[in-house]
């Protein structure tokens, strides 16, 4: 944790917000934290369901294109599913007060998530050419991964945008309707918090994303949703 950055806002939308109206707030908040006119934010909200295609995304990877609206966006990544019960997060800092160090910053969102999940005493793990967070799942004769989190973040002028989605209780049946970030074999999957059997609320959810944030960031103070 560095010390010497200033505290990072830390701002919560209640209800749904559309996912073209966050994205012109926050895209608006990354250029005037460049500009030296506005803080460091983390903004924690729910969309309604829809999918998004990232810079990597394959077309046959949208096995459902008539099931939930689809926007092309320039975060990293391939197609993932945003919904109610997963707690996305947009993460707005400088980087050029962080390093400049882009793979540092990835790895260190990873290990947030991972930080959260010791919460519910839930071992989440990072594979190599597989980005986000995944858990381990074992039954009698089967065994299988499952990501519970997925990354995807933009970079411009050293300031982050997008962030992550961690999914607490969302209908995983909706990711269905695409190949989740182009991974398609049989004993990779998705989960969630509720899904592993805990009784999670998304409160609870963000109570652990700011502890972890602040083992791995830095402290935080409460603020408001960018305009």
């Amino acid at each position: 944790m560095n010390e010497a950055v200033e505290r990072i806002g830390w701002a919560l939308s209640p209800g749904l917000v559309e996912y073209e109206t966050a994205v012109t707030a926050m895209e608006a908040r990354a250029v005037a934290i460049a500009a030296g006119e506005a803080g460091e934010l983390v903004w924690l909200l729910e969309h309604p369901p829809l999918y998004t295609a990232g810079v990597s995304a394959k077309d046959g990877d949208l096995l459902d294109a008539d099931r939930f609206p689809v926007f092309r966006t320039g975060r990293g990544g391939q197609f993932t599913y945003h919904g109610p019960g997963q707690r996305v997060a947009y993460v707005m800092l400088d980087l050029r007060k962080r390093g400049r160090d882009v793979t540092r910053f990835v790895a260190d969102l990873e290990h947030w998530i991972i930080g959260a999940l010791e919460s519910f005493n839930v071992k989440g793990e990072i594979r190599e050419g597989r980005v986000g967070v995944w858990v381990e799942r074992n039954g009698a004769g089967w065994a299988r991964e499952d990501k519970i989190a997925a990354i995807g973040v933009r970079l411009r002028k050293w300031v982050s945008f997008h962030g992550i989605a961690f999914n607490v209780e969302p209908k995983l049946e909706h990711f269905s309707g695409i190949t989740p970030c182009g991974i398609s074999a049989p004993q990779f999957g998705v989960t969630s918090l509720v899904d592993l059997g805990l009784p999670v609320t998304m409160h609870d959810a963000d109570v652990a994303l700011r502890s972890s944030f602040h083992r791995v960031f830095g402290l935080t103070e409460d603020a408001s949703p960018p305009a």
